[in-house]
């Protein structure tokens, strides 16, 4: 019996492809649903990064999907859609509310038709709630959760994380209550309702912070600490520290008395009794005044021998050359038929030792159009009879 997993995805940015191409990685058969011109990301990609005409954006997370261009406003391509929904085991979206209710493709429409189709939103704030209409974005939801406050408590005001790390984890979150809905699909037969939001991700990336923080009845202030120190829950050291030679170290959870006899220094085996939470912005001062005057290849193999947590900061660069990531085999590149070669992010988990295969890209909108169409029973005429009334659509550059 064949029980791959076949997801159909109305989705786009980011936080739904994540999804899918966490799914497509491990086996599932995803089929990308584009407009005729293509998806959001095909058209924009930050910081300029394109390679061979294709966007980076889109390169990040699609990977291992097919893609289908339709005008979904036209009753012929939205039955066509609905013909591949018959066939498959779950429908994802990140659409704003009502978006695919008002295209006849709502959930209630789906599961009314099929009881038995796993349905998963990736929603901004949720699907309803007194926010529920708002913009759902990255940065938006770094905000509105509290990570942007928390992790610019050094000084300089609030921050956000250099990467869309709620996206991410978004996508990462949806794709796995998709798999346990699949699981109860395949012991009972029933359908699920799977809703995700960044707004919940944002949140959950801080569950071991938040806890902390509503456990204390005294509330610390959270938002303001010595410039050093990166976590308002941690004792001092814990943080990032300039150097001599450029670099910046970062120290995490050290004894202070190990610590001390590392850098040789009287000042903080005196300091070292004290309550390093309480003063956590006199203990890092005194950590910093210390380091700066070291070099990393000097105190590093000092640290190792004394058993003291501590990294370099890396910067991309370093970090695609490093050796443990090299290792790992985290990054993959591929040749991008228009010219060039792209890395990627390779899927996160291994599984028997081994890393999911990369098996293709949907460098174009609709790539992969005639071939889902031949699938579901249509013959060549009547896939050029579709092309041909702008129903469907096929990429104008050569098939990847």
């Amino acid at each position: 019996m064949d029980i791959r997993m076949k997801v159909v995805s109305f989705c786009h940015y980011l936080q739904g492809p994540a999804c899918t191409q966490y799914l497509a990685d491990m086996g599932a058969e995803v089929v990308k649903i584009e407009p005729l011109g293509g998806a959001f990301e095909r058209h924009w990609s930050g910081g300029n990064s394109w390679v061979g005409g294709v966007s980076a954006f889109l390169l990040s997370a699609n990977r291992n999907t097919e893609s289908l261009a339709v005008d979904l406003k036209k009753p012929e391509g939205r039955d066509l859609v609905l013909r591949l929904i018959d066939e498959a085991d779950v429908v994802i979206e990140n659409f704003r509310p009502g978006v695919l209710d008002r295209l006849g493709l709502g959930f209630d429409a789906l599961r009314a038709r099929r009881p038995s189709l796993i349905l998963a939103s990736a929603s901004g704030l949720g699907r309803t709630g007194p926010a529920a209409s708002r913009p759902g974005q990255d940065l938006l939801m770094q905000a509105r959760s509290g990570l942007i406050a928390a992790t610019g408590g050094g000084g300089a005001g609030p921050s956000a994380v250099g990467a869309a790390v709620i996206d991410q984890h978004g996508g990462a979150l949806l794709a796995m209550g998709i798999l346990g809905a699949y699981v109860r699909r395949l012991q009972t037969g029933d359908g699920t309702l799977v809703e995700g939001s960044l707004f919940a991700a944002g949140i959950d990336l801080q569950t071991e912070a938040l806890t902390k923080y509503y456990a204390v009845p005294d509330r610390p202030d959270v938002y303001t600490r010595d410039r050093h120190v990166g976590s308002w829950y941690h004792d001092a050291p814990y943080g990032v520290y300039p150097l001599a030679d450029g670099h910046h170290l970062v120290l995490s959870m050290n004894d202070p008395v190990r610590l001390a006899d590392a850098l040789g220094s009287d000042a903080l085996r005196t300091l070292a009794g004290i309550d390093r939470y309480a003063e956590r912005d006199r203990y890092a001062q005194a950590v910093a005044a210390e380091l700066r005057t070291r070099r990393f290849d000097e105190i590093s193999a000092v640290f190792d021998a004394h058993a003291i947590w501590h990294e370099r900061v890396r910067d991309y660069d370093d970090l695609r050359q490093d050796p443990q990531a090299l290792h790992n085999e985290a990054f993959r590149e591929i040749e991008v038929p228009g010219g060039g070669r792209a890395t990627l992010v390779n899927h996160p988990l291994r599984y028997d030792g081994e890393l999911p295969a990369y098996r293709r890209m949907p460098f174009h909108a609709g790539q992969d159009s005639l071939s889902i169409l031949r699938r579901l029973g249509l013959s060549a005429a009547e896939c050029d009879a579709l092309v041909a009334a702008g129903v469907v659509g096929t990429p104008q550059a050569p098939d990847a």
